[in-house]
């Protein structure tokens, strides 16, 4: 079951038992993505940490966040968006493409750094689970699950199918262009080779080595 039902939870879900290109699968237990655990009660916490997870990746902004210290649990946060280049969010984020994947590749090209952070973060992360959310845990989540399972050599259409698990209002405004989210993703992978990009983004192999490894059930 990759759906995970941690009480006072949002959108989340394992990253494993995923279909790779190599006939393989993606490993259960390693990295979750959710939606702000803010809200987990108690019971939630405590679900939480007896999956094993004992790093949380936040990759919300600093006026979005409460500072919630949790005991067994570190947390690294790495905003995603780059609020400080108005240029960009001025075109990016007034519109409804910014609640679609229809922004992820300007975000890339523009914001390598920032994503790159954020996978060296998972890569070097201690032994066991890594959650990494944003405020919903659909679209900057989404950007950095594309990028990790991409990685993973996940199939194109796991990847697609993933992300349409976490609706969301842009998927109104595809629909009205006569498009899907899972065309918008498809369209976004076709495009991307992750690899490459994060090696670009100064990412070293030996990290885009360890999220391979964390990601991919061993033979």
């Amino acid at each position: 079951m990759r759906q995970l039902r941690w009480e006072g939870g949002v959108n989340v879900r394992d990253l494993g038992g995923l279909r790779t290109r190599d006939g393989g699968e993606t490993a259960r237990g390693a990295v979750v993505r959710s939606g702000s655990p803010d809200g987990l009660s108690e019971r939630g916490w405590e679900a939480l940490r007896a999956y094993g997870i004992r790093t949380i990746v936040d990759l919300r902004n600093d006026d979005e966040r409460e500072a919630v210290p949790r005991a067994g649990v570190e947390t690294l946060h790495l905003p995603l968006d780059g609020q400080e280049d108005s240029e960009f969010w001025a075109e990016w984020g007034n519109g409804p493409e910014f609640g679609t994947p229809l922004y992820y590749l300007p975000h890339l090209d523009r914001f390598p750094d920032r994503n790159a952070r954020v996978i060296e973060a998972i890569a070097r992360a201690e032994p066991g689970g890594v959650l990494f959310h944003c405020v919903g845990g659909r679209d900057r989540t989404g950007q950095i699950t594309l990028l990790l399972l991409s990685l993973a050599g996940v199939e194109p259409g796991q990847i697609a199918a993933d992300y349409c698990l976490s609706p969301g209002e842009g998927d109104d405004f595809l629909a009205s262009r006569g498009s899907s989210p899972t065309e918008a993703i498809l369209a976004v992978l076709a495009e991307l080779d992750a690899a490459s990009y994060l090696r670009d983004a100064g990412v070293s192999e030996t990290d885009l080595a360890a999220v391979r490894a964390r990601l991919t059930t061993p033979e």
